[in-house]
This record gives structure tokens, C-alpha cells and sequence, in this order.
């Protein structure tokens, strides 16, 4: 069947063996000095790997693959012990794939193994529906009277700017330095455009939420390929779902068969920098 699974790039890889640790359903191991993805059977394709590696040699593809099965990714996941199992269950809630939720629990029911996550009370373990993108959160570290002077300086040089709406061959495009945001990252880092607009040409989508992404890869390639762009910024947040806008730029970059700089750098809801990533 034709779906999305983890993609090894050899070369890239280090054998550091960050991605193993996160990939709680064992479709990971480092063999002979390079991560190997051991059974398309354990892989769901849902990346919790990729902001673990830093050399960036993981991306998701889609190709034809045996079907995920989570009864037996679960008979791996239980020799782990209760915070392994509270582990991949979350990692499922979070991710919406609730029919491999259901199973996973339906697995746990027929063993008489208890649901670790029944035992979850409040603070961040408290369980939620949904993706842990939309967890509800109250931001009071904000001092509103610091630093709030003054007419803040508009760094955007173009118009339209969401990914769907932007022509990939448009002057503005023409060899220039691209910054690929999500939609939320303009509202959540103050210095938006003091600190990552000024001087780059936008592009704005949602990996979670936009409809038709192939399109963006395309776009993207043809940014490179024909619009000559120098390098791409990829801004994300500090959720799950955002990491698909850096792997769409690491896709777009090798259909051009181009190795284009790429940087990936994830703030935090309470607009902080946590980390940057060299992706290519």
C-alpha cells in the first residue's frame, strides 16, 4: 500500500543515534554506524524522529510499504514498561490517529495491562484530544508595559505572501534569501520582522491545516530551480505538525537536486528561540 514512511539518507547520516530513543514503536536501530529503518511494519510515518537528528538525514516519503500495524508494534512497545506504553499512546493522541489509539487500547484490554495514561492527573501530562499543537495554554511571563516604545519598522517587501497565493517565479522571489514560516510564528516571536523578515522575501503556509501541500513542493523546487533563491529560513513552531514545513524545504531542495542552505529554527508559544537546525 502507498503511504507515508521514514526516509533514511545514508550520506547525512552520522550514526549519532538521537532518532532511536524517540521512535518508541522500535522501527529504528543503528546498524554498522547508520540508523536503519528495521520493519515498514513499526514505522507510522507520523516523524516524531526528525527534530532528533541533527545532521537532518530523516524525511518522510510516501511510497508503497507494508501496512502499519500497531498489534504488533505494541507487542514491542509493552517489554518497554508503563512510561514507554504512556509514551506511544500520547504520541498517538497527539497526532489525531485515534483508530490506532483505539487499537493500541483494545491491545492493552486483551493483555490486562493497565492504560498508564488513567493515572495522568493534571499539568502538562493531563490528557487533552486533539494535537498537542491546539494543548490550551495561559502565556503570563509578558511584562506589557517593557520595551513597548516607539513605531515598529514593516520588513515586508512583497505581496501576496501565503504559500497557495505566491507565484514562485515573481520578481521578488529572483535571488533572494526565502523565509518559509508557519502561519503562527508571526504572532508568536515579538521581532518577527526585525529578526527574520528584514532583508528576505516570504512565504507563509500551514503544515498542519493547508489543504493540497503537494503543490508547495512544488513551488518550492521551482523557487530554486527557476527563482535562483540563495538559501531558506524554515520558522516552525514547537509542535508536532510544524515540522512538516522543514521537510517539505529538505523534499523541495533535493527534487531541484540543489544543496541550497536550509535552516529550520523552532520558537517556543512563549516566543522563544529554543533551537536552530542545519538541514542541508
Amino acid at each position: 500500500m502507498l503511504r507515508k514512511i521514514i526516509k533514511i539518507d545514508e550520506e547525512k547520516c552520522d550514526g549519532c543515534g538521537n532518532c532511536v530513543p524517540e521512535c518508541h514503536e522500535g522501527a529504528l536501530q543503528i546498524i554498522d554506524g547508520k540508523a536503519r529503518l528495521i520493519s515498514d511494519l513499526f514505522c507510522d510515518g507520523l516523524g516524531a524522529c526528525l527534530g532528533n537528528c541533527p545532521p537532518g538525514a530523516l524525511t518522510i516519503e510516501e511510497r508503497e510499504a507494508e501496512p502499519y500495524d500497531e498489534f504488533k508494534v505494541m507487542e514491542y512497545i509493552i517489554r518497554g514498561g508503563a512510561n514507554v506504553i504512556a509514551a506511544h499512546l500520547k504520541h498517538l493522541r497527539d497526532h489525531e490517529e485515534f483508530e490506532y489509539l483505539r487499537e493500541a487500547l483494545e491491545f492493552l484490554r486483551e493483555k490486562g495491562i493497565e492504560n498508564p495514561l488513567n493515572n495522568e492527573e493534571s499539568g502538562e501530562n493531563k490528557p487533552h484530544c486533539g494535537c498537542s499543537g491546539s494543548r490550551e495554554m495561559t502565556l503570563e511571563n509578558i511584562d506589557q508595559n517593557e520595551n513597548e516604545d516607539g513605531t515598529r519598522v514593516s520588513h515586508l517587501r512583497q505581496w501576496p505572501i501565503q504559500m497557495h497565493l505566491v507565484s514562485p517565479h515573481a520578481a521578488y522571489f529572483k535571488n533572494s534569501d526565502l523565509l518559509l514560516a508557519a502561519d503562527c510564528c508571526g504572532f508568536a516571536f515579538p521581532d518577527f520582522h526585525k529578526e527574520f523578515l528584514k532583508g528576505r522575501s516570504l512565504a507563509i503556509a500551514c503544515p498542519k491545516l493547508d489543504a493540497n501541500k503537494e503543490i508547495y513542493c512544488e513551488k518550492l523546487t521551482s523557487m530554486i530551480t527557476d527563482s535562483k533563491i540563495k538559501s531558506i529560513t524554515v520558522l516552525i513552531m514547537q509542535v508536532p505538525c510544524c515540522s512538516g514545513l522543514a521537510q517539505l524545504a529538505q523534499q523541495s531542495a533535493e527534487a531541484a537536486g540543489s544543496r541550497i542552505p536550509i535552516e529550520a529554527i523552532i520558537i517556543s508559544p512563549a516566543g522563544e528561540i529554543l533551537r536552530t537546525l542545519q538541514l542541508n
